[in-house]
C-alpha cells in the first residue's frame, strides 16, 4: 500500500516524548498531557469520556468560554461521578503535550491565525478546516480566504491509520477525518489499493442524529427525527473531497463520480454505509474477499467480516465492520462504525496513540451496545 503526506513541503519534526514534564504513568513514564478547546460539544465529551479512562494520559484543560466555571457533568451528564473536571475559559498551552481541537467546521483555521501555539505541542484537529489539499499543495478545505493573517505553513497529516498509519507516528498535526468520509473510505480503499475503481460508485450512507452536533436545529428536534428519514446535501457533502483524496492517493488514475446520498436516521449514533461498485475484471467474491482481509490484516479496530454486519456491534466502539457480497460485476460493500467515535473521537485518541508511541488500542477497548 502506498502513502502520500498531506502535507505542504515544510516539515516540522514531531517532539520527543523523553523531556517531557507531567505525572507518572501507570508505567512510570511521564503521562501524555492534554487541552481541549471546544470541549462542551459532543465530541469533546467523548474525549473526556475516554481520557478519564486512558492510562497514559490526563486532561490540563477543557476550555469553553461559554461554560468556565461550571462542572464537566453538567453538560456531559453521562460524566456524572466520574470526575470533578470543571470547564475553563484559560488555555494554558505551555503544561500540554497535546491539544484536540474539537470547534465547529472553520474555525480551528481561524484559531491557529489568532494564536501562538508552542512548538512542543502536537495539535489534532476534529473539524474539516485541514483534511484536504488545494491544487496549490496548500490546505485549503473551506476555500475561504482570511485576510490580515498569515497562518503558518504546517505539516497537516490526513489521520485515516488505515491509510496514514506511518505518517501519523511522526506528525505534530494531524487533520482527523470526518464521520462520513472514514465509513465510506474504509469500505472503498481496499478496492482502490487493487485499482479495481474504474467507473461510478454509488453510495448511500444514514448516520445518526449526533452527526448534526450538539446545537438544536429543527431536523434534530425530536418530534421531528423519531420515525422520520430524510436525505441531505445529496450529491455535493462536504466529506467527497477527503474521500477523493484518499482514493486517489492509493489509485491516482480514479477519475469516476462518487454519488454520495447521506441520510438522516432517528436513532442517535451509527453511520450504516453502502457502496455499490461494478467491477470490470471478473474476480470471484471470495477473492475480493481476500483484498479486504488482507488490506486490514494489521488494522487495529478495522475488520473484514464474513457475514452481514449490522450497526449495534459497533455502536460505542472504535470499530469499524465492513463486509461485501457479489452478484454478476456488481459488488455491494456494507461498511458501519459510531460516528462518534470512530467517526470522531475515539480514531482522534487513536491519532494521539500513534503519535506518541502507544499502542493504538490504548484506552479504547470499549464493550458495542450489542443489544
Amino acid at each position: 500500500m502506498s502513502h502520500k503526506e498531506n502535507s505542504s513541503s515544510q516539515t516540522h519534526s514531531a517532539p520527543s516524548l523523553q523531556g517531557r514534564a507531567g505525572g507518572e504513568s501507570l508505567g512510570g513514564e511521564s503521562v501524555i498531557k492534554v487541552g481541549l478547546l471546544g470541549a462542551a460539544g459532543y465530541t469533546g465529551g467523548e474525549l473526556i469520556r475516554l481520557l478519564l479512562n486512558h492510562p497514559e494520559a490526563e486532561i490540563v484543560f477543557a476550555n469553553s468560554e461559554s461554560n468556565a466555571g461550571n462542572p464537566v457533568a453538567d453538560v456531559h451528564e453521562g460524566l456524572l461521578g466520574e470526575s470533578d473536571l470543571r470547564f475553563t475559559a484559560e488555555m494554558p498551552f505551555d503544561a500540554v503535550d497535546v491539544l484536540f481541537f474539537c470547534f465547529g467546521h472553520g474555525k480551528s483555521e481561524q484559531f491557529l491565525r489568532e494564536h501562538n501555539i508552542p512548538d512542543h505541542v502536537r495539535i489534532i484537529d476534529l473539524a474539516q478546516d485541514f483534511r484536504v489539499i488545494s491544487q496549490s499543495g496548500l490546505h485549503d478545505a473551506s476555500r475561504q480566504e482570511i485576510k490580515n493573517y498569515e497562518l503558518p505553513i504546517m505539516n497537516w497529516i490526513y489521520g485515516l491509520p488505515e491509510l496514514n498509519r506511518e505518517e501519523i507516528r511522526k506528525a505534530r498535526f494531524v487533520a482527523n477525518p470526518g464521520c462520513f468520509a472514514t465509513a465510506i473510505q474504509l469500505g472503498l480503499l481496499p478496492l482502490a489499493a487493487a485499482g479495481l475503481l474504474t467507473s461510478d460508485i454509488s453510495v448511500n450512507a444514514i448516520t445518526g442524529s449526533t452527526g448534526a452536533g450538539v446545537k438544536p436545529a429543527a431536523t434534530t428536534h425530536f418530534s421531528w427525527r423519531t420515525g422520520n428519514l430524510s436525505i441531505y446535501k445529496p450529491f455535493r457533502h462536504q466529506h467527497l473531497a477527503e474521500i477523493r483524496q484518499s482514493l486517489t492517493q492509493l489509485q491516482p488514475e480514479f477519475s469516476a463520480a462518487i454519488d454520495f446520498i447521506p441520510y438522516r436516521g432517528d436513532f442517535p449514533r451509527g453511520i450504516f454505509c453502502t457502496e455499490l461498485v461494478r467491477l470490470n475484471e471478473d474476480s470471484s467474491e471470495d477473492a475480493v474477499a481476500d483484498l479486504y482481509r488482507h488490506f486490514y490484516a494489521d488494522a487495529a479496530f478495522t475488520h473484514y467480516i464474513d457475514h452481514d454486519i449490522d450497526l449495534k456491534q459497533v455502536v460505542n466502539t472504535n470499530k469499524a465492520l465492513v463486509h461485501i457480497e457479489k452478484y454478476e460485476n456488481k459488488l455491494l460493500v456494507t461498511s458501519i462504525i459510531d460516528n462518534l467515535l470512530k467517526g470522531a473521537s475515539g480514531q482522534a485518541l487513536q491519532n494521539m496513540n500513534l503519535m506518541f508511541g502507544l499502542p493504538e488500542d490504548t484506552g479504547l477497548r470499549l464493550k458495542p451496545i450489542a443489544f
